[in-house]
């Protein structure tokens, strides 16, 4: 496969950049063939903030990727996160040419462009318009009108915004590392695409991505979306918690969360001690592990409960059978399910990328959801033409199509 045939998915992290390649095997599956990390240097907050840094960082995780691939690409899709991220539920009327003529795909194309006839300042876009539903003569819960008959077409669209300038240093930081950006997708939506299935989307679920700068929250009822957040704490806030708590520099830190940190305490952390690296060449010494906790828990707690407020906000939040499905590089801290099912009272379990053929135990981690979403989401744009905004009926069921397509070939 040529080197333009490949599938990219660059996950654009405030802690890390995550690189995937794939490509589609010559019977249609999906084979993951190289899998690249790096520390990223230039985010803050899901934010560039230093672009040469950034530029950089993305070279070394795609630079990886490509070496255990064995090719280069010069393409990809990228996600966008951060606190400036701000979404709404738009709704439009259209009148049909004809009373009683068949609904089209032009038609479905103009009320969504009505949807997004909204007021926005000059500093922002919109990068996703999302159908959750179309109301045809009065009839709700229509999710592809096209065909049908009718004289009023009616469109709730979920809109997703961001700041231009936050937009274009993405594009700015991926072009001077020699990629071009074929789409911009909101991390959380790309994480949906790895991790949640079909039924979930469904009955309602709470998708909770707790990256390193930020926590990214999704609701999906009915097999659409219904609401996004971007808040702008996360992983590594813990992290520097626990420098400035145990003073030690933040690799260190970072270290000790990932091998010793937990979200609440149990009888069985008293008495435990733990040796922490000193700042500056200062000698290594020894904490209690219950003093670890007393810092972790405090931030994870308060990252979990922001969550739950925007979450009861919702008018679906009644209806989330599916529970919470948490993923990010911050659901490996132990004892997260926990916490998170006693603050939002409902189900909840890891959400880890299903396997999709090639470098599978590689990347059933959580901390490729978005890198693989991205992936799946391109993967879909090869293949349908429905996946662009302005053409699709509706993005979620393209993902529950493609959901119910892996569940049938890998399980």
């Amino acid at each position: 496969m040529r080197a333009q045939d490949k599938i990219v998915g660059v996950d654009l992290g405030t802690t890390k950049i995550a690189t995937i390649i794939a490509e589609v095997n010559s019977n249609g599956k999906l084979k993951v063939i190289g899998v690249g990390t790096a520390p990223s240097n230039g985010l803050k907050r899901g934010v560039i903030v230093n672009l040469d840094r950034t530029v950089e960082s993305i070279k070394k995780a795609v630079n990886e990727a490509e070496r255990m691939a064995g090719c280069r690409v010069h393409s990809c899709y990228a996600g966008i996160a951060g606190s400036h991220i701000i979404s709404i539920n738009s709704q439009a009327m259209i009148a049909i040419s004809k009373p009683g003529s068949v609904i089209t795909q032009r038609d479905v194309e103009r009320v969504i462009e009505q949807a997004k006839a909204v007021a926005l300042p000059p500093e922002r876009e919109i990068i996703h318009a999302i159908p959750v539903e179309f109301i045809l003569d009065n009839e709700r819960g229509i999710k592809d009108p096209v065909g049908m008959c009718g004289t009023k077409l009616e469109a709730e669209v979920h809109l997703v915004t961001a700041a231009i300038a936050s937009a274009q240093n993405i594009y700015r930081a991926f072009q001077q590392a020699g990629l071009k950006v074929k789409d911009l997708v909101l991390q959380p939506l790309a994480s949906a695409y790895a991790v949640l299935e079909p039924d979930e989307m469904d009955l309602g679920v709470v998708l909770l991505d707790i990256g390193g700068g930020t926590t990214d929250i999704a609701i999906f009822y009915d097999g659409s979306i219904r609401y996004t957040r971007v808040i702008g704490l996360g992983g590594s806030h813990i992290t520097n918690d626990i420098a400035i708590g145990l003073r030690t520099p933040v690799s260190k830190a970072e270290e000790v969360k990932k091998r010793h940190g937990a979200a609440f305490l149990k009888e069985e952390d008293r008495d435990v001690k733990i040796t922490v690296k000193g700042i500056g060449g200062r000698k290594d010494r020894e904490v209690d592990k219950e003093y670890l906790i007393s810092i972790i828990n405090p931030r994870i707690e308060e990252i979990l409960t922001i969550a739950h407020r925007e979450i009861i906000k919702n008018e679906f939040s009644d209806t989330l059978a599916g529970g919470v499905v948490i993923t990010g590089g911050t659901s490996h801290l132990a004892r997260i399910e926990d916490l998170t099912e006693k603050i939002f009272e409902m189900p909840v379990k890891k959400g880890v990328p299903r396997p999709v053929g090639g470098l599978t135990d590689v990347i059933q981690d959580p901390i490729y959801a978005t890198g693989l979403g991205l992936v799946l989401y391109g993967y879909d744009r090869k293949n349908q033409d429905f996946i662009k905004p302005k053409r699709y009926p509706s993005l979620f069921e393209a993902i529950k199509a493609r959901l119910s397509e892996w569940f049938n070939k890998y399980f």
